[in-house]
């Protein structure tokens, strides 16, 4: 449809009128600007909620009081009753398909001190048993993790994270050292490996003593979490069954009665967030497409000035012997040229923007192609649409009146 002569005509028409051209690319630009900003930024927030699911066993079930996600207004589920470490111990007693369980609580969130050194006071004192690292895919960088008769004996025993190693024990092995957690002195027994961050979040800056030895440094009556993993994988829904069977007759739900409690698995949180990234994604594609609505209707008044203004050019050019076709392939070209050059400009900023989201956070770089080969049709559409009504308009010129045009 167009050769390179119309090209550098429509290159040329560009560069003729740069203001009014630079003000066209502007509008064009910030409309692609803001769809592939948004998209690319939840595009990142997306692989990112990914990848860190993958730090997290893709075959546990937790048990919660409330939602994972929560929205107001749910009163009834915030007056449920407590989850507590009773019922952990007699549930573990009946299961018997599911396995590992592990209580989940966090007692305190403190400082750590060995000898003269000493932490921020945002440590998490978290307390659990022996199967509390691997149902949260933590593995064992040096010592032991806690045992069964750590938990029996409520033994003040410690498995740190590995910040605190590096925090507190640079260049020493801190292996049966000791450390005082809010007045108390644990024995550390063993580190976990570094597992790494979520929204500057780390998952390493932790210890993890008994759940009996916090429930008599802190005291009981506690809301607690529980988790349990499935044998396999494909087992997942069966553990889910059992657990939710059993758990309700612990907590005495009637038969007619909802769940009072949530089950929370890795699929369940990714489906959330699904409708979350769903939601985004429209909406910043909604408002990509008003923009660059307003933007292709600049186009088109921005190409009838220059029709206008060629009009005695359009008459020579017609004289001697330029056809309606040739005419409406220049004026299109040029419309086509200047949308798609806003287009890759616009995808430039946008992308950039929105992986200096994935700079923040510490996450993968991710290039929407989708997004990237849709805003270069979308441009090429808009360059159809808006700028066919102008090269119509100029192809139909008579040629005399346009030479006579002043």
């Amino acid at each position: 449809m167009f050769n390179l002569e119309i090209l550098s005509q429509a290159v040329k028409a560009l560069f003729t009128n740069k203001l009014r051209s630079s003000l066209t690319l502007l509008a064009l630009v910030i409309g692609v600007f803001s769809v592939l900003v948004s998209t690319t930024a939840v595009a990142v927030l997306d692989n990112y909620f990914t990848e860190t699911l993958s730090l997290m066993g893709s075959d546990v079930v937790t048990v919660q009081k409330n939602p994972a996600i929560q929205l107001s207004g749910n009163t009834d589920k915030r007056n449920r009753k407590r989850i507590t470490f009773e019922q952990a111990e007699e549930l573990e007693e009946r299961l018997n398909y599911a396995e590992g369980l592990s209580p989940l609580e966090t007692f305190s969130m403190t400082k750590i001190q060995y000898e003269e050194k000493e932490t921020e006071p945002n440590i998490l004192v978290r307390g659990s048993n022996e199967y509390y690292i691997y149902n949260n895919s933590y593995e064992m960088e040096v010592g032991r993790n806690l045992s069964a008769e750590d938990v029996q004996y409520a033994r003040s025993v410690v498995v740190i994270g590995y910040d605190i190693q590096t925090e507190l024990f640079p260049s020493l092995d801190p292996i049966n050292k000791t450390l005082r957690i809010d007045g108390r002195v644990y024995t550390i027994i063993g580190v976990t490996a570094k597992k790494g961050a979520i929204f500057g979040d780390s998952f390493d800056d932790y210890v993890l003593i008994p759940y009996t030895t916090g429930l008599n440094a802190y005291g009981g009556k506690r809301d607690i979490g529980i988790q349990v993993r499935a044998p396999e994988i494909t087992g997942i829904q069966k553990a889910i069954d059992e657990l939710t069977g059993v758990l309700r007759v612990i907590r005495a739900v009637s038969p007619e009665d909802e769940n009072d409690f949530e089950v929370v698995t890795n699929e369940s949180l990714s489906g959330s967030f699904d409708v979350f990234t769903s939601a985004l994604y429209v909406g910043g594609a909604f408002i990509g497409l008003i923009t660059l609505l307003g933007a292709g209707i600049g186009v088109m008044n921005i190409m009838l000035v220059s029709v206008t203004e060629r009009t005695k050019e359009i008459g020579i050019r017609k004289a001697v012997g330029a056809t309606k076709k040739a005419i409406i392939n220049q004026f299109l070209a040029e419309a086509i040229f200047v949308c798609q050059i806003g287009g890759v400009i616009g995808m430039i900023l946008g992308i950039g923007a929105g992986n200096f989201l994935a700079f923040v956070i510490d996450a993968s770089v991710v290039i929407p192609i989708w997004s990237v080969i849709g805003s270069f049709m979308g441009m090429l559409l808009i360059g159809v649409i808006f700028g066919v009504y102008p090269a119509f308009k100029a192809a139909q010129l008579d040629p005399i009146e346009s030479l006579r045009y002043e």
